[in-house]
């Protein structure tokens, strides 16, 4: 089967604007792990979402209309997807190691699958029931990783809200099913950012009347604002989006293997966080748990920029 030049040139582009994408969201755990050590979450949440909406309405400003129907659902995708995700994101930062939180994100698409098994009704597959199955135990190690070394503490707190985390976009996803093939991805993303620094605001004022987190604020707290806004928010949505669009659905998963391997490269120097041998057993089995369920492992995507 040929292909015209064109449409190469198209794919190629997606492949590199998805492939930066998912860098960007790399980096974002041990960056926003760094500069919550000099601000607050629901302040860094409520600049990150809310300047990010700014910036995306001249693009949004002529498809705002939104169906009166399709309000339930976009405000469920953005309270899951904003809301619920980045506060426990968030919140699982200030206690656990950053490159936790790529790994157990991982793990979305077993919460999806028993989503439409318990609560769809969905019939299991053997094959793909062990996959996830092997994933979610190597989830649990993870997580429990502290009990093994050093008893109760903060970091499992901290890979609880990183599960919790998980959750939230695992419903944003269902609940984007029904409303983003009718709405241009710039539109959701707006209304989803908007909806979702409303919803951090009351936290936002709180923190700035009590904890007063803007008078010591330093370059890791201006950093985070920065990239949230700039990088990790405005383009990185928008590139995904767009590559989403020009792509195969079932090529768009791969591109998450990215995030591990760039919060790992970046975290160690950055935060000093080491890999420890039971991360790197809960990760093999992750990883072995998509391959059986998957039949394949994709491999790094880069390499597709060569086809």
């Amino acid at each position: 089967m040929s292909f015209s030049p064109n449409f190469s040139n198209h794919h190629r582009q997606a492949v590199l604007a998805l492939i930066v994408a998912n860098i960007i969201w790399g980096a974002a755990s041990p960056i926003f792990k760094l500069a919550l050590q000099n601000i607050t979450p629901f302040t860094l949440a409520f600049f990150r979402f809310f300047a990010a909406s700014y910036l995306l309405f001249p693009f949004a400003v002529k498809s705002l209309w939104i169906e009166k129907k399709d309000w339930l659902n976009l405000f469920l995708l953005s309270i899951f997807g904003i809301t619920i995700n980045i506060t426990f994101f968030f919140l699982g930062l200030e206690f656990a190691p950053s490159i936790n939180a790529p790994i157990i994100a991982s793990s979305g698409p077993i919460f999806l699958y028993l989503l439409s098994i318990f609560v769809l009704g969905e019939k299991p597959h053997r094959k793909v029931f062990w996959g996830m199955i092997i994933s979610l135990i190597g989830v649990l190690v993870i997580v429990g990783q502290p009990l093994l070394s050093r008893g109760v503490n903060g970091e499992i707190l901290g890979n609880l809200f990183f599960v919790l985390a998980t959750i939230g976009a695992v419903g944003h996803a269902v609940f984007s099913k029904e409303i983003m093939p009718k709405y241009s991805a710039v539109t959701v993303t707006f209304w989803s950012f908007l909806i979702g620094s409303i919803t951090f605001f009351p936290f936002f004022v709180y923190e700035m009347i009590n904890l007063h987190p803007l008078t010591s604020l330093d370059s890791r707290g201006l950093t985070g604002i920065v990239f949230g806004i700039f990088l990790s928010s405005a383009l990185a949505y928008f590139l995904f989006e767009w590559g989403t669009k020009k792509l195969a659905a079932q090529e768009i998963g791969l591109f998450t293997y990215i995030d591990p391997v760039v919060a790992v490269v970046i975290a160690i120097p950055l935060l000093g966080e080491v890999i420890t041998p039971v991360f790197i057993i809960g990760s093999i089995l992750v990883f072995a748990g998509i391959f059986l369920a998957e039949g394949r492992l994709h491999w790094h995507p880069i390499h597709r920029l060569r086809r």
